[in-house]
């Protein structure tokens, strides 16, 4: 869902238009109370999925914990490095090219995690196992299942299709 949100904010304009006029509502109702708090619950939803992710991802890579500290630690610099460009070098954030890689990467990532699930579930001996003749590939998901494989490729089919809807939704408000 996210992904989908972040390819659909990836029209700049559109995203602008819309808070603008939530902006313009919320202040010309003279309801700062209410724009706090809905400013609030936005960003505590994103730091809740954001929680979410890690634990997720903390727990999946137990006991081996130093390749995501590792990575946490390279993104603190690298958002660190963007965010001082951005205030003192007055750069401006192509936010179209930012939303739309974002939301290929969750997009990537969800295929991602069927397989792994597919293939935890598979390993409890909670679903059957089909093998089919493929390398295995665990970084990417991929796994010689044939549930796996199908589960992944009818993920691709909602993602793809959810792009391609709303890519034509965005072209027709044009």
């Amino acid at each position: 869902y996210v992904g989908f949100w972040m390819h659909e904010k990836a029209y700049a304009d559109r995203w602008r238009i819309f808070l603008h006029a939530q902006l313009q509502e919320a202040l010309s109702a003279r309801t700062m109370w209410v724009l706090a708090l809905v400013s609030f619950l936005a960003v505590y939803r994103e730091a809740f999925e954001t929680v979410l992710f890690y634990q997720a991802l903390w727990m999946q890579v137990a006991p081996a914990y130093a390749p995501v500290l590792g990575g946490l630690i390279s993104a603190a610099v690298a958002l660190g490095i963007l965010g001082w460009l951005i205030f003192r070098g007055s750069i401006r954030l192509p936010l179209g090219l930012f939303f739309g890689a974002t939301s290929l990467l969750l997009a990537l990532l969800a295929v991602v995690f069927v397989g792994k699930g597919i293939a935890a579930l598979q390993e409890a001996g909670t679903l059957p196992v089909n093998p089919v003749n493929i390398p295995s590939l665990p970084a990417l998901g991929l796994y010689p299942s044939l549930q796996g494989l199908v589960l992944q490729a009818l993920v691709v089919l909602v993602i793809a299709s959810a792009f391609a809807y709303t890519r034509h939704r965005a072209q027709d408000t044009r």
